[in-house]
């Protein structure tokens, strides 16, 4: 044990991050060098309730807390103390969705999370008003929505926000978002770093028939960038985080982000020309751009780092979901037979499988669209496998092509990008739970961007790590020292990369997979249309 972790947690010169994920939230406590000194976690997973994908607020502060009690037992645990304070606190979540309050600070209506397809006349009328993408999962678009649905709640509205700003709120009585999680919300000025006024004035104007008792700008939350202090930890909010007490309040907070933003962090890509793949439940690239689109592309997103530079994203809303229940699937068959494999083995070996198969993956295809896909246009979504009587069926295409489908609809958005928009990359970092066994999703990115894919260390850190590195930005800055040099020279200086890059069979036979997943999109159509 070292001494100068026990000194730096007895006072406070830590700082904890915490990020909601779609099926995880982690919560993550760094030392004085950035790296994780303990962590705790819990799994949660979305509820579909009258058609709305959702989660209660009883599980948010359900799994909330219980990731911060894990975490302050790992450090109890590791070192023999009671965590009591820490030196700044970040919070982090799953971007866009609608969360909207009434004057008394009550959820009007269920939390409608990114994964709902169900704004699309809205998605659409806003997207020619403002000549600026506005997806489905934005929240404008989730709030202009219910206006067309003529949602009796719209007029109780006081605030809306996303997931992370909610927590913040509620632990700091703050009603702000950092400038990157904004951006999601409503489109940014890249010069201002906060809320387009002109959109604004746009957006006003257009509901104005509807005379409702608010504008636009009353009801949003402020925007601030990285770097600035979002207030700090009440003692309600103490309570809140921590129900048994031992945590004091009066920490400092860092603007609430996205996990886009996080992911960004977490992969020491915020600078231009830089970009990262964060693959889990979805699975987002996410370029930071030299100069701005040429036009208005309804596949990409256009959102900004934590300190408020143009990133372009592509993003899908399914990766490893249907992946994953696979995985189960073959580990239901191993307990079966008398074998009870750890779930790490069992992912390592169907993972490495994928490397040995042909390298368009045999013929087969498969949608892993466990929900709606905004990138191939569907509102909802029906997992399928396809094979044709002559396909080259066995387990190694049966992986690989499970691999690739999960960033199939991804890869129709970089595609844009790079041959459409002639955007520069350098290389990708990648994070998230699908590069964890070595080698094998990293391989298979590689070949799908046709460019080097590299991973740190900290890859399997995540977005909690990367809200964590904002919290400690904001107290460790020095004078006018930018994010990218805090990261460059405190954090990823010594930071150990592997790097994989394009095989140009495996790529040729990637082209030639998405050949075959675009045309069986119909397919797809079919299902959801069918198969009720």
């Amino acid at each position: 044990m070292s001494l100068d972790v026990k000194s730096a947690i007895q006072s406070g010169k830590t700082v904890l991050g915490i990020e909601l994920g779609s099926t995880r939230i982690k919560a993550v406590l760094i030392g004085e060098d950035n790296a994780p000194i303990a962590s705790g976690s819990h799994d949660w997973e979305n509820s579909y309730v009258d058609t709305i994908w959702t989660y209660s607020l009883e599980d948010i502060w359900k799994g909330l807390q219980d990731s911060y009690q894990k975490m302050a037992s790992d450090v109890k645990q590791k070192y023999g103390i009671t965590l009591e304070t820490v030196g700044a606190i970040g919070f982090s979540a799953m971007m866009h969705g609608y969360m909207a309050f009434d004057k008394d600070g009550e959820l009007l209506v269920p939390f409608r999370t990114w994964r709902n397809n169900i704004t699309e006349q809205a998605s659409k009328e806003l997207t020619e008003l403002f000549n600026y993408n506005i997806p489905q999962r934005w929240s404008i678009a989730h709030l202009y929505q219910a206006i067309l649905n003529q949602e009796e709640h719209v007029a109780d509205i006081s605030f809306q926000t996303t997931l992370a700003g909610y927590i913040h709120w509620k632990l700091t009585g703050q009603k702000t978002l950092g400038v990157g999680e904004a951006s999601g919300v409503f489109p940014i000025d890249l010069n201002t770093k906060t809320y387009n006024q002109t959109m604004i004035g746009q957006f006003n104007d257009l509901i104005a028939p509807k005379d409702l008792p608010w504008k636009l700008e009353d009801i949003m939350p402020d925007v601030l960038v990285a770097g600035e202090n979002a207030g700090v930890l009440t003692e309600e909010g103490a309570k809140l985080l921590n129900p048994t007490g031992e945590l004091k309040p009066g920490v400092p907070l860092c603007p609430p982000e996205g996990d886009a933003g996080t992911g960004m962090v977490a992969t020491n890509s915020v600078a231009k020309r830089t970009g990262n793949v964060s693959a889990g439940t979805s699975a987002f690239a996410m370029v930071v751009l030299e100069k701005d689109l040429s036009k208005v592309h309804p596949e990409i997103d256009l959102v900004t780092t934590p300190t408020g530079n143009l990133v372009a994203m592509a993003h899908s809303n399914n990766c490893s979901s249907d992946l994953n229940a696979w995985v189960g699937l073959f580990g239901e068959f191993s307990k079966a037979m008398g074998m009870d494999l750890d779930i790490n083995k069992l992912y390592e070996t169907l993972f490495k499988q994928a490397l040995q198969g042909d390298s368009d993956g045999g013929g087969l295809l498969s949608y892993g669209y466990l929900s709606g896909e905004h990138m191939t246009h569907f509102e909802e979504g029906r997992p399928l496998f396809v094979r044709s009587s002559d396909s080259n069926f066995n387990l190694a295409n049966f992986m690989r092509t499970h691999l690739f489908t999960a960033f199939g609809a991804m890869k129709i958005g970089m595609d844009i990008l790079i041959e459409e928009e002639n955007v520069k990359l350098d290389e990708v970092l990648g994070h998230g739970g699908i590069f964890k066994t070595e080698g094998v999703g990293q391989s298979i990115l590689s070949a799908a961007f046709n460019t080097p894919v590299s991973l740190m260390e900290t890859a399997g850190e995540g977005g909690a790590w990367g809200i964590a590195l904002l919290a400690s930005y904001m107290i460790n800055k020095e004078g006018n020292e930018t994010l990218d040099d805090y990261l460059n020279e405190k954090v990823f200086a010594d930071q150990a990369v592997k790097t994989v890059s394009p095989n140009p069979k495996d790529v040729e036979g990637f082209d030639q997979f998405m050949v075959r997943y675009k045309k069986g999109l119909e397919i797809e159509r079919a299902a959801v249309e069918h198969l009720k």
